[in-house]
């Protein structure tokens, strides 16, 4: 059996999508949907305190095309936590407006792949750099790019079956890549084998939507993507501020 990978974990991630029953809304008077968004407003507010305080991270993306109207994009350091205010979220009036069309539960992880190299001999718990990258502060970046992904299992090409050496060499040169974008990419790596469809979310953050289109591009030719990234499918959006909420659903 080949020696497995170890990651470290920190916050858990729910990536919820909805689209807007936009029909319904219309029907609303001006005083009730002023009514469901000061209600929505306050809930966002007091996520806003968790925030602060780093004990987690949420922010809001419309999406472009139809696949969804936007992604409320939550981190939290358990799955109860998660659930709570999914919980909560539904229960606010303006959820009745909203149609769930796709989620994806990760968790956010460093391989040891990666880890061993950035942390040393220290505990990497307690190596800033390993914490940003586990617990990371989500940049006010103007687009968002998400989408999963799996390694292949097939044949002479099976992820799986590489020796530790060799996945780390892959590793390290596709990484080399994403270097290249620091200050324009911010990517956040959700692991979910056992959590959800895919093996892996993957969140990139960009001022230039363009740059999703570079690196991802790039890194298709890279041999780790070339010969084990598999796909699904890919959402793009734009930041949405909470200043700018009101405004996105005015009629």
């Amino acid at each position: 059996m080949n020696e497995a990978v170890q990651t470290l974990d920190g916050w858990y991630c729910l990536h919820d999508f909805r689209s807007v029953d936009w029909t319904s809304w219309r029907e609303l008077s001006e005083s009730d949907r002023k009514r469901i968004l000061t209600e929505f407003d306050q809930f966002l507010a007091e996520l806003e305190i968790t925030k602060t305080i780093g004990e987690g991270e949420q922010t809001l993306y419309t999406i472009v095309g139809q696949k969804a109207d936007f992604v409320f994009f939550l981190l939290r350091s358990t799955l109860e936590e998660l659930n709570a205010i999914e919980n909560r979220f539904n229960k606010l009036e303006i959820a009745d407006f909203f149609i769930p069309t796709y989620s994806y539960v990760s968790v956010v992880e460093l391989s040891n792949y990666l880890a061993a190299h950035m942390a040393g001999d220290e505990d990497p718990f307690e190596n800033k750099h390993v914490r940003a990258r586990l617990y990371p502060a989500l940049p006010s970046k103007k687009h968002i790019c998400f989408y999963p992904m799996n390694k292949k299992r097939e044949g002479v090409d099976n992820w799986y079956m590489l020796d530790m050496e060799e996945r780390r060499r892959m590793i390290r040169e596709h990484g080399m890549i994403g270097r290249t974008y620091a200050g324009k990419v911010n990517q956040i790596i959700g692991g979910s084998i056992g959590l959800d469809d895919y093996e892996w979310g993957v969140t990139l953050f960009a001022d230039d939507a363009l740059d999703f289109k570079r690196i991802v591009t790039e890194m298709r030719f890279d041999e780790t993507s070339a010969r084990f990234g598999e796909f699904g499918a890919f959402f793009v959006g734009n930041l949405l501020p909470q200043k700018d909420i009101e405004a996105f659903f005015t009629i």
